[in-house]
């Protein structure tokens, strides 16, 4: 009987060490996934709604409700001018709006990449105030070799003849008279989507109204020429000229020419001699 009792206490203890070593297992497996859950909750992110483009669209398409669609975005990592309703994107109803630069699909929609409401996706939402547009004639030389698109910078040369300007012109110059200048469109296109080279017959700039004189008489009286500006390129080039002498390395005879003695005389005739006397010079 004693035996029989010993073995039920033995089980009874091995049974109680073995519930033990379970809910301690339990507790700290609890512990350790309640942790895990605070920390994850801890790495979350604020996020705002955002709209965003519900399929690729292109230059000049008309967007529309169906256009986009509402996603959750990093709120300290939202893109500066992003619409958080399809309220303020489409603010009136009956005047659309189109796109001036390429979007693909899941791109946040920035103000800057779209029209105003009712506003025409025509050359002239791109110029900035006090910016004209104007057309300049190239070839596959002048032109870049067709790797020209809207949105690109160039300095603009002038090649022509100074002789009908300049007294004693010597020939032809060039000489660079813009920097920095825009490029808005590319022959009918001011999308920047273009796919490929496009050998361009003619380029839309942005420039003042005073540049647009001086590149019209340039235009008028010469050649013009355009150097495409890297996109990261913050310097401006400075004005220069260069002509066949220069291009050459001549340098010009600077030395002075002496100027040769004036002498006045005045001729009277002695008998049947005609005699030149020499006299003072009045003038």
């Amino acid at each position: 009987m004693r035996a029989v009792f010993g073995l039920v206490l033995i089980v009874g203890v091995a049974l109680a060490g073995g519930a033990v070593m379970m809910a301690k297992n339990y507790i700290s497996a609890y512990q350790t996934e309640l942790a895990r859950e605070r920390a994850a909750r801890d790495a979350v992110v604020p996020t705002v709604q955002v709209m965003v483009a519900n399929r690729a669209l292109r230059y000049g398409e008309t967007i529309t409700a169906e256009d986009v669609r509402a996603v959750r975005w990093p709120k300290n990592a939202m893109p500066e001018g992003t619409f958080t309703s399809a309220e303020a994107l489409f603010p009136i109803e009956d005047e659309p709006r189109f796109v001036l630069r390429a979007m693909e699909k899941d791109e946040a929609v920035l103000a800057l990449k779209i029209t105003e409401p009712g506003e025409d996706a025509g050359i002239t939402s791109r110029l900035e105030r006090g910016m004209r547009a104007f057309t300049i004639k190239v070839d596959v030389a002048s032109g870049v070799s067709g790797f020209l698109r809207p949105g690109d910078r160039v300095d603009v040369y002038w090649t022509g003849s100074t002789r009908d300007a300049i007294e004693g012109g010597r020939g032809e110059l060039t000489k660079l008279i813009g920097t920095n200048i825009q490029l808005i469109a590319i022959d009918q296109t001011a999308g920047e989507d273009i796919d490929g080279t496009v050998i361009a017959r003619t380029v839309t700039v942005a420039a003042l109204p005073q540049q647009v004189a001086g590149l019209a008489q340039a235009q008028n009286t010469g050649r013009l020429s355009l150097a495409l500006v890297g996109a990261d390129d913050d310097t401006v080039a400075s004005a220069m000229d260069v002509d066949q002498r220069i291009l050459l390395g001549i340098e010009e005879d600077t030395q002075p020419v002496a100027k040769e003695k004036k002498v006045c005389t005045i001729r009277t005739r002695r008998g049947a001699e005609v005699v030149d006397i020499p006299i003072p010079c009045t003038n």
